[in-house]
């Protein structure tokens, strides 16, 4: 059974006072994650992304259609800790998780709320501290650190919780490309231990570092595939309204020049490594 399976979810904003006030940001959509899979959700502002990842942790439950985490209903309210304690979220804006003055404090912060022995959450807090390079922190105001240390203090808040998903909606969107590359590791990372990762992101060379990408376009899947597939296709790009990475754009203007660069050249680094190869 896979680990999140959703059934024609549909999910409708109350907008009152609008000719049609239920408006519906996602329209029957089904799809299943397995256990221990990366997943990219990408799509244009508006196309139901971020509203997918809420439904699947329970902060919104289904107009219609279903939502299941580990077999459980998230429209089920006897389910929403169980499901919760399961599948942790981290924000775009790291402000608005941070909830103590200081910073081990508000990784604990979860773990206390579980009523977790004060000696396990201890553990638990510096683990997390030490996993996103932040223990050395661990006794600073929230409010002395940068914009991109708030990411990693929220990310180790959710990683305490020992989730077996994390739930990741845009979360380097407010930081400089520095910040983003740390998270994007740390994210790597979580999932090579075996942590379900779910990404929403609008940074294509992110979405290239995931195992599958789901492209949303108004409301519904566009396309589910392999980044490499999708960012294959200039046409089915073109029609996400989405654009190709940096990195996909110069093998593509490579290509145009004679040269047989595969297919699999998606970042960075197997770019450099084939650029190399071929001087």
């Amino acid at each position: 059974m896979p680990f999140i399976e959703i059934k024609n979810l549909r999910y409708e904003y109350y907008q009152p006072g609008c000719e049609d006030e239920s408006s519906p940001a996602i329209k029957d959509v089904s799809l299943s994650i397995e256990k221990g899979s990366f997943v990219a959700i990408c799509g244009i502002n508006g196309s139901g992304k971020s509203t997918l990842a809420k439904s699947i942790n329970g902060l919104l439950v289904p107009t219609s259609g279903k939502v299941f985490v580990d077999g459980m209903d998230t429209a089920d309210d006897s389910n929403i800790w169980d499901i919760r304690s399961r599948v942790a979220m981290v924000f775009q804006n790291p402000d608005n998780q941070i909830v103590s003055s200081i910073v081990e404090d508000d990784v604990a912060f979860g773990p206390e709320n579980l009523g977790i022995d004060p000696a396990e959450i201890r553990r638990r807090v510096d683990d997390a501290l030490t996993q996103v390079g932040m223990y050395k922190h661990r006794n600073k105001g929230a409010h002395m650190l940068s914009g991109g240390q708030k990411q990693r203090i929220a990310i180790a808040g959710a990683v305490a919780m020992r989730p077996e998903c994390i739930v990741f909606d845009e979360p380097t969107a407010m930081l400089d490309p520095k910040g983003r590359e740390k998270i994007m590791k740390i994210i790597r990372q979580l999932n090579s231990e075996g942590i379900t990762t779910i990404l929403i992101t609008h940074f294509m060379s992110e979405a290239c570092q995931a195992d599958r990408l789901i492209v949303m376009k108004e409301g519904q899947v566009y396309s589910d595939c392999t980044p490499m597939e999708f960012y294959s296709d200039g046409e089915l790009v073109k029609g996400a309204g989405l654009e190709l990475p940096p990195v996909i754009e110069l093998r593509e203007r490579i290509r145009q020049h004679g040269v047989d660069i595969p297919s699999t050249v998606t970042d960075e680094n197997t770019l450099i490594e084939f650029v190399e190869k071929y001087r």
